[in-house]
This record gives structure tokens, sequence and C-alpha cells, in this order.
């Protein structure tokens, strides 16, 4: 497994081993001594259908760092930073996970975070620092003005949750940053 930075700060890139042979493959998702950046809790899995878009998700309380990795499919994962005293505070990142890549995508708190489904069936696991905690989850729309993400092309299903999400402006009202 290798790490690398991105361009903003606490945002990682993990290029995972994948290992194929007749029977299959095997892939190291976690490695505590390569990835001792964070205790991690809680894990999950979500399964999608293309052209799907779930977030743009966050805790502002019990704030959670997330590793991710695509187990099946392939996604447009977009992480926007929220950390009130970045030099990135409202601007995005995004990258194609896929279970052909081979990468994860380690976000650290302060984050709101969405993706986008490409295939037929998309299986996303998440390692999580904190709990899900239904009632500090809040979002901010997918297709906000200011952030301006380049999502694909063509038609999307949300659900109603994440269609109604409020834009960033609301959230630098409300809540200033995480």
């Amino acid at each position: 497994m290798k790490i690398f930075n991105t361009k903003i700060k606490g945002l990682k890139i993990i290029q995972g081993n994948q290992f194929t042979d007749n029977r299959g493959s095997l892939k190291v998702t976690f490695h505590k001594k390569t990835m001792n950046f964070e205790k991690f809790i809680f894990e999950y899995s979500v399964t999608s259908k293309k052209n799907v878009i779930r977030g743009l998700h966050f805790q502002y309380k019990f704030k959670q760092a997330k590793l991710i990795y695509v187990l099946k499919g392939k996604v447009l994962d977009v992480v926007v930073d929220l950390r009130k005293n970045s030099p990135t505070y409202g601007k995005y990142y995004s990258i194609i996970l896929s279970d052909k890549n081979c990468k994860a995508l380690y976000i650290p708190k302060g984050f709101a975070h969405g993706y986008y489904c490409y295939d037929k069936l998309n299986i996303m696991y998440y390692k999580l620092s904190n709990d899900y905690k239904p009632q500090y989850e809040s979002g901010i729309k997918w297709n906000d003005k200011e952030i301006k993400i380049n999502w694909p092309a063509g038609k999307k299903i949300l659900s109603s949750k994440d269609f109604n999400l409020k834009s960033l402006l609301f959230f630098k009202n409300k809540f200033k940053g995480l």
C-alpha cells in the first residue's frame, strides 16, 4: 500500500495492492501500521445502482473521518472541505474509485462527502471514526452553484432527502464551518 497526499490538507489517496489469480482476487483494505492516522470504530457497506448520487453528507456533531473503498463497481467520489480555518474551505476534490483501480480515499473530519455511481451495481465499504448519529446529520446540495462540482452528464437518481439538501451558502450562514 502507498499513501499519497492531495492538494487538500489531510485528504489522502491510498493505492492498495490487489492479488489476482484464476480463483479470484485478494485486496488489502486496511493495515494499521500503514494507515495509523485515524482510529476507526465503525464499518458499513452500501450498495447503489447506476446513476445514483448519494450526498453530500456530513455530521456537524460527532464528526467522522472516513476511509472509503469500492468493492464492486466504479464511482466518482467527491468531498467538500468544510473546515472553517482551512485554506481550501468550500472547495471540492473528486476522484474515481473502482474495484479495478484499487484506490481508497481517506477523508478527515470536517468534510461533506458524496458520490456518483457509474456501474449497474456499486458496493462501497466505509470505515468511520465515529458512530452514525442521524440527528446530527446534514448535507449540501449535490449541484450547488457555488461549489460547481463537475458531475457526469445524464440522468441522476437521488433520494428525496438528498434532493432537498441546502446550499453551501446556507451551510456557511448556519454552521460557519466544521
